[in-house]
């Protein structure tokens, strides 16, 4: 596996990449935390919620009980003993500052707001790139490293005519062989950002072979990973990504996958995450349609044929228009008249502005697809208008 280390893989981006840090002290604690072994993610992010940093639960490290009283005296123990796990952090540090890698701790504003909602959220990732983590619409195409002609062509089909119907869409992968690689270029074949989620540390790249792709992303996308420096790529760490790569997005597309997979991994996660999953069906009996056809049968992916098919399922049909209409400038209506729905998602925003379509899902009582629909109505009103993030932001 070849190393960052001494020859950096993206000199010519260094002048053109900013790292805004927020809070050093802050992103060396949070550092340190993950290398905490003893403790679960799920207990870890518990703890950072319940006293809202890595500095607090530092600080709070020899009282520890008070706030969780079930605490293991394992990480008792360990967070009494930070020096070696501090001094790692503060040298990750100075590495990312250096190479020009950008630490989001998962209260940055720039951390993948969808990622945050999850129960098993990295509490830090590192971020190589220029291109918003938070955008309106964000969806992931993963399946097989033995990717056949048909899934190419199916991939070339879906993202070229996605770029028309969907024209701020970031796509995320694995930048793995197969389906993901192909899903990054043709995304950047077409314009649109797209996002790698590794498995490893951002001073290797693996797979070596993929080394031009990756530098064309980061300046048009970027590499994301929650692993420090000097992580080799092993095996689990694929798995433990593909909850990355499922939590960042609002959809799930498996293009080609055998009857087990990565691809399968991430639908699965998807689905637990509340995510919209869909797949491409392929011929009865082969290999690398097997886990897709499976899927749909089993209700656990819907079928889509083409980009217009997942458009209309995922209610993003408007999204061009609303291009076009901004384009020409929209005219606020003065006093609007709204439906009964249309007054149910303003009453939610002027309670709590400013919120991403799931929760507004939430404390409407309105599904994703209707929803989404009725945001589009109230957008062309002159009403709300969306904001990074998928957040959208009451004008009323």
């Amino acid at each position: 596996m070849q190393r960052f280390h001494h020859a950096p893989i993206f000199p010519i981006l260094h002048l053109s990449i900013t790292t805004q840090l927020l809070d050093q002290q802050e992103i060396i604690n949070t550092i340190a935390l993950t290398r905490i072994n003893y403790f679960t993610l799920a207990g870890l992010l518990e703890l950072y919620r319940l006293l809202g940093s890595a500095t607090e639960v530092i600080n709070h490290r020899h009282n520890i009980r008070d706030i969780l009283p079930d605490a293991g005296d394992r990480l008792i123990d360990s967070l009494a003993r930070l020096d070696e796990p501090l001094k790692r952090a503060e040298a990750e540090l100075a590495y990312d500052l250096e190479h020009h890698i950008q630490p989001l701790t998962l209260n940055d504003p720039r951390y993948p707001q969808r990622l945050k909602e999850c129960p098993d959220a990295p509490l830090i990732l590192f971020y190589l790139g220029n291109t918003d983590l938070n955008p309106k619409r964000v969806i992931n195409i993963v399946g097989t490293r033995h990717c056949t002609t048909y899934g190419q062509d199916l991939i070339r089909r879906f993202v070229t005519d996605l770029r028309a119907l969907c024209p701020e869409v970031l796509i995320i992968s694995g930048l793995a062989y197969g389906v993901d690689i192909n899903a990054h270029r043709q995304a950047l074949a077409n314009g649109l950002p797209t996002v790698g989620v590794l498995a490893h540390g951002l001073d290797d790249l693996y797979p070596p072979r993929h080394r031009q792709t990756a530098i064309e992303m980061v300046g048009h996308g970027g590499l994301v990973t929650e692993f420090l420096t000097q992580t080799n790529a092993d095996k689990v760490n694929f798995v433990r990504r593909n909850r990355i790569v499922a939590g960042m997005s609002d959809a799930c597309v498996l293009v080609e996958s055998a009857t087990r997979g990565g691809g399968l991994i991430t639908t699965g996660i998807s689905q637990s995450y509340g995510r919209d999953v869909f797949a491409f069906p392929g011929a009865v009996g082969a290999p690398y349609s097997a886990g897709c056809n499976n899927l749909i049968r089993d209700n656990g992916a819907a079928l889509i044929t083409s980009a217009e098919d997942f458009v209309k399922a995922m209610g993003w049909q408007t999204d061009a228009a609303i291009q076009k209409a901004h384009r020409k400038g929209i005219e606020r209506q003065l006093f609007p008249s709204l439906s009964p729905e249309e007054q149910a998602v303003v009453d939610v925003l002027q309670r709590n502005n400013d919120l991403q379509i799931n929760m507004l899902s939430v404390q409407s009582g309105l599904t994703i697809s209707r929803l989404t629909a009725l945001l589009f109505q109230l957008e062309m009103k002159g009403v709300i208008k969306p904001l990074a993030g998928g957040m959208y932001h009451l004008l009323m």
